[in-house]
């Protein structure tokens, strides 16, 4: 991770002139804050099986990484075989598919963001870990009318982030070249893969990682300052 970090901070100055025509958005912890929704549906599935329950901050700490990782993170040692992974991620999956908008909404700002962005003609995409299915119903809920190039999430046979191949997928379909396009995340996953792709990484602060501790990382700590700083 610290190679990512010195890699961004050499970048940051190019930063004085980025009006860039594509943002590439992580979800969770970025747009939505989906946490409460998620921990419910992991300790759905832990409850079924007498298993330890997680609260808010430790579920924090582990997402980011697709659901079956969360799942393994969750549960106890000992019962982290890989069939005991996916027979949870099933419970999970299908308790969150009914549960996903109970308590997630969108953090403070991010909606007029989105909404001055598209009105601004810039290009906008998600690029998400979280199943796909997810990923759209939450995309389509709360932004039904911003117009996305991609919308991306947990796909077969398609890798994670911070494989740099989302990236080339959501630049292909935008037509745009690497130094026109930044990310915008809220984990050093997302900032891996802004390097990875060879383009601009903006963490945000409002997020489940504390980025304002990385020195040198390019963060905005609300919607109107990351407005600024894509104005920049």
């Amino acid at each position: 991770m610290n190679g990512i970090f010195v890699h961004l901070r050499c970048k940051a100055l190019f930063l004085e002139a980025m009006n860039p025509k594509l943002v590439i958005f992580d979800l969770d912890g970025t747009l939505l804050d989906t946490i409460d929704d998620l921990g419910a549906a992991v300790n759905h599935a832990m409850q079924l099986r007498g298993f330890p329950l997680h609260n808010r901050d430790e579920y924090m700490r582990m997402v980011g990484h697709g659901a079956r990782n969360l799942m393994r993170q969750a549960l106890p040692e000992g019962h982290k075989d890989d069939d005991m992974v996916e027979a949870a991620y099933n419970d999970f999956k299908a308790y969150y598919t009914d549960h996903i908008d109970v308590h997630t909404q969108p953090f403070p700002g991010i909606q007029d963001l989105m909404t001055t962005l598209h009105q601004e003609g810039v290009m906008l995409a998600v690029a998400s870990n979280k199943f796909q299915e997810g990923t759209e119903h939450l995309i389509k809920e709360f932004f039904p009318n911003i117009t996305f190039v991609a919308v991306l999430g947990n796909r077969p046979n398609c890798p994670l982030k911070p494989s740099s191949e989302i990236v080339g997928k959501v630049l292909r379909k935008a037509g745009v070249k690497k130094e026109e396009a930044v990310m915008v995340g809220d984990s050093d996953t997302d900032m891996e893969t802004a390097a990875n792709g060879g383009i601009e990484g903006i963490a945000v602060g409002w997020g489940y990682r504390n980025m304002n501790e990385v020195i040198g990382l390019n963060v905005a700590n609300s919607a109107d300052e990351l407005l600024k700083m894509l104005h920049s």
